[in-house]
């Protein structure tokens, strides 16, 4: 891949982030307001300071006028952006760009989505026609293929794959339980995961990441004006996006073991980012744990462990959140919650936090580096995003 990145070019200076949650008594406008004002109000600007707005949604509104009715903005732009899970992500990606490229001086990027109003558990949309070579499964049962495929890639026997994914679950929930903005913050027991019900293949409900409502948001400026806002900027370092050809699923030789739009997405964010040893340079990393399995994979093809070592670096607590790479401090989709068009700027708050200082009982001891990844689509057929942000600039 031919990009050239701008790393330490931009920052962001301000964010906010709602509660993750069932949040029946919160309109998306209300959540827009709150993860806005919560923005603005951190990087001590007002909302005549932003030139330019993004949003990123999938179903929670079709237009800017999402945000700009919300916000009550006047006669500024406002692009909305839509890439699956990846969604907020990709709002933050264009606003950083605009702000780079010279177009604007300070740009917001926004995320929201109100899953729970659709009234099902789960994703709720219709996808288009296409040549009939789509796989028509559920999420989970799309993303079960990963657990067999990986014990058969590396001959691990189901039962300790169950323990491994059960652990990741375990780690997940207990780091939720001491964040206040988490959807689930009761820890649970590996028992308890292995015996849920079954949703699909091995998979039991606590393998699943919960269906949640919740919005947040960044403030982008230019790198040289970052601490006109604040003492303590987040500097990007790589934004890199892969689609793929959605064939790989026809391909015979395909392993779900992996994820290779995963792989070059990675790779092109560490170019960007000048990280040759993503495991010790890496002081934190929100990944994308839709599902326990999903998560395996992930230390894998970002890069975290070796093939078929990563199983075994989650049972030696590698990914712990006292271990070398905490992985999900926050709770991640699994605790934290999965509003679709929040969830990669929700990534990016927990790293915002963390380098201020602020991340209360789940504080890392000075992190510089962090590392957030989303997963749109399913295996075979998805988009991946992987950002790396850093404490202070390259040259500091």
């Amino acid at each position: 891949m031919n990009s050239h990145g701008i790393s330490d070019k931009v920052a962001i200076v301000g964010m906010g982030c709602t509660r993750f949650g069932e949040l029946w008594d919160r309109s998306t406008s209300d959540l827009l307001v709150e993860a806005a004002t919560d923005c603005l109000k951190s990087a001590n600007a007002s909302l005549g300071d932003v030139d330019a707005f993004w949003l990123g949604t999938m179903d929670s509104g079709y237009s800017g006028l999402t945000l700009s009715t919300a916000l009550k903005s006047r006669g500024k732009p406002v692009t909305r952006v839509e890439n699956m899970c990846a969604s907020g992500s990709e709002s933050l990606r264009g606003a950083v760009y605009a702000v780079a490229s010279g177009a604007y001086d300070v740009v917001m990027a926004t995320g929201v989505e109100k899953l729970k109003d659709s009234g099902f558990s789960g994703l709720v949309r219709n996808d288009p026609p296409d040549d009939g070579t789509s796989v028509e499964t559920t999420a989970p049962a799309a993303f079960s293929y990963l657990a067999p495929a990986y014990e058969q890639a590396y001959d691990v026997d189901p039962t300790m794959m169950r323990k491994t994914l059960s652990h990741i679950a375990v780690k997940n929930h207990a780091n939720g339980a001491l964040n206040p903005r988490a959807q689930f913050r009761t820890p649970v027991t590996a028992e308890a995961v292995s015996r849920s019900p079954l949703v699909a293949g091995s998979l039991g409900v606590l393998d699943c990441s919960g269906v949640a409502d919740g919005a947040a948001a960044a403030l982008v400026v230019r790198a040289e004006d970052a601490y006109k806002y604040t003492d303590t900027p987040m500097f990007v370092k790589a934004l890199s996006v892969v689609a793929g050809n959605g064939y790989s699923i026809l391909d015979d030789d395909a392993s779900f073991a992996s994820v290779p739009e995963v792989i070059t997405c990675a790779a092109d964010a560490y170019r960007q980012a000048g990280i040759t040893d993503p495991r010790r340079e890496i002081s934190l990393a929100e990944v994308h744990d839709c599902f326990t399995p999903t998560e395996l994979v992930l230390m894998e093809d970002l890069g975290f462990s070796e093939r078929g070592h990563g199983w075994l670096d989650v049972l030696d607590g590698v990914f712990d959140a006292d271990g070398a790479l905490p992985v999900n401090i926050d709770g991640g989709l699994k605790s934290f919650g999965h509003p679709i068009g929040a969830t990669g700027l929700r990534m990016m708050f927990e790293c915002w936090l963390q380098f201020r200082g602020e991340a209360g009982p789940r504080q890392l001891k000075d992190p510089k580096i962090g590392l957030t990844h989303n997963l749109g689509g399913r295996p075979g057929r998805c988009v991946s995003f992987v950002g790396i942000v850093g404490k202070e600039p390259s040259d500091h």
